[in-house]
């Protein structure tokens, strides 16, 4: 573990609410080729924060490269739902363009 994600996670057990610790870790997992973690810490991000767009994108992004397309698809129509009820244009233009990219 990287002192970095080290760090992350003692500041998640410090403030488990707070959405954008969980999204980093995620992250940093998926940057050291574990998607099995990195997923289940995006999976963390969007129970607490269902209109954290990002974590959708990020998540689709990563079950579209382990083969998992169909997956990827029906977690971008849950981010582009929450995208829109949140009036977010910028994250719905990117969350959409993933799907294109993908469909493709």
């Amino acid at each position: 573990m990287t002192d970095r994600l080290e760090q992350l996670q003692k500041l998640h057990a410090a403030d488990p609410n707070d959405a954008d610790l969980p999204y980093m870790i995620a992250l940093d997992y998926a940057k050291a080729g574990d998607t099995a973690l990195a997923l289940e810490w995006l999976d963390k991000t969007i129970a607490l924060n269902a209109h954290y767009h990002y974590a959708y994108f990020q998540k689709a992004k990563l079950l579209d490269e382990d083969g998992e397309g169909a997956d990827a698809l029906a977690v971008l129509g849950d981010g582009i739902k929450m995208a829109t009820e949140a009036g977010d244009a910028k994250a719905l233009g990117e969350l959409q363009e993933l799907r294109t990219m993908i469909q493709d």
